[in-house]
């Protein structure tokens, strides 16, 4: 592994990615404060459940649509310069709405149509940052980088909401103005960033090179390994969709109950990611990551069994922290074993298969409780996993067997 150069073994001493970082931090609190006020907003306009469903369907559709223009732009052009328009392009939409709420202008289809527009911004800023983050550190330190992320969206998804729900009191309009705020906070953060590293020069965009990434995967087995164990891991372990069912009629508890078990996760995601962000892993990674997978799919069989709700949640918890671990040394596996002028395209790829996975999930979990039972869906999901795990080890050795997060033909 190589050793942090002479600036220091501190995240703190290597500026481009503080901004970078406070930007993600600002994006995602702003992020998650729409998606309360949104969600609101339009339920109080219609009063019908099955538009809470289209919220999700139109930011969701242009990440799928976009996969490969996303990646391609990544690769082929100033990736800090399409992050800032970006961000720019979610904090006008968002000033919109404010404004139109204010004034009581805007119906459903118009915020639809303004998530829409900003899920086109997110689908091509996702990637994007994501491949941004090696260039800002040195190579040593990406994973805690990766874990410090990871922290900074868990915190968001945890106290972004809330703080939506609190100043949605005075108004949907204060929610998207605070927002808006945050958004132009953090596009002169992206704005201020300069690069640790030099990006290295692209090749000329062409049709082959759009349809790169794909290749590229497919002769990756790392790659691919991490990014599809991912895939299928939470494609079938997944239980939170059932967490209502689970915490009325077999944990006997209110909606309090439901609460602390939604929350939960992400308590255990984020002190792991604090954790890790602290302590990076430096050996072993590969079996690391099944044993972390592994232990995902044991604490969905002890949830899916657990009569008691300070077991369940104390399994949950457990269950989010071991998703952490797989997760940063997943990312960091994709990031670090791509090369810097595919990471756009591989990232637009990874991010579709994260979006999928968790949709799925949802969808996969609902439909084998409607057909088995919940506890019996549980169950499935979990042992689903462990066999996940199992056939990953064996189809991609070069995973299993991998020591460091990052191949020294890449380090710098």
């Amino acid at each position: 592994m190589s050793k942090p150069n002479a600036r220091g073994d501190s995240l703190l001493q290597h500026p481009a990615y503080v901004r970078y970082w406070f930007a993600r931090v600002a994006s995602g609190f702003a992020f998650q404060m729409l998606s309360v006020a949104a969600g609101w907003q339009i339920y109080d306009l219609t009063h019908r459940a099955f538009d809470l469903g289209l919220i999700g369907l139109v930011q969701f559709l242009p990440s799928l649509l976009l996969v490969l223009p996303a990646g391609h732009l990544a690769d082929h052009y100033d990736r800090r310069r399409i992050v800032l328009a970006c961000v720019i392009v979610e904090c006008l939409a968002i000033g919109l709405l404010a404004v139109a709420s204010a004034r009581a202008q805007f119906g459903e289809s118009a915020i639809l149509a303004t998530l829409f527009a900003i899920g086109v911004a997110r689908a091509v800023e996702f990637p994007t940052a994501m491949a941004l983050a090696p260039a800002l550190v040195p190579v040593a330190l990406f994973p805690r980088a990766a874990a410090a992320g990871a922290a900074a969206a868990q915190t968001a998804m945890i106290v972004g909401p809330a703080l939506g729900g609190f100043a949605y009191v005075a108004g949907a309009h204060v929610v998207y103005g605070i927002a808006a705020l945050l958004f132009f906070a953090a596009a002169l953060l992206v704005w201020a960033i300069r690069y640790e590293r030099t990006p290295t020069p692209r090749e000329p965009p062409t049709l082959r090179s759009l349809f790169a990434g794909v290749t590229f995967m497919r002769r990756q087995p790392v790659v691919l390994g991490a990014i599809s164990l991912d895939l299928f891991a939470v494609l079938l372990g997944g239980a939170t969709a059932l967490l209502p069912v689970f915490a009325r009629d077999i944990l006997h508890t209110g909606p309090w109950g439901l609460g602390l078990l939604r929350a939960a996760p992400a308590a255990g995601a984020l002190a792991m990611s604090l954790w890790l962000a602290r302590r990076a892993l430096e050996r072993r990674v590969g079996p690391v990551m099944f044993a972390s997978v592994a232990g995902f799919g044991v604490a969905t069989l002890v949830f899916a069994l657990s009569t008691s709700f300070a077991l369940s949640l104390a399994v949950l918890f457990a269950l989010g922290a071991l998703d952490m671990i797989s997760m940063v040394i997943r990312g960091a596996l994709v990031q670090l074993e791509t090369p810097d002028a595919m990471r756009g395209r591989v990232s637009a790829i990874n991010a579709i298969f994260i979006n999928t996975s968790n949709q799925l999930g949802e969808f996969e979990s609902g439909m084998t409780a409607a057909w088995f039972g919940t506890v019996p869906s549980v169950l499935l999901g979990g042992v689903g996993t462990l066999v996940v795990v199992a056939l990953w080890m064996w189809w991609f050795p070069a995973l299993r067997r991998r020591d460091q997060l990052h191949a020294q033909r890449h380090a710098a």
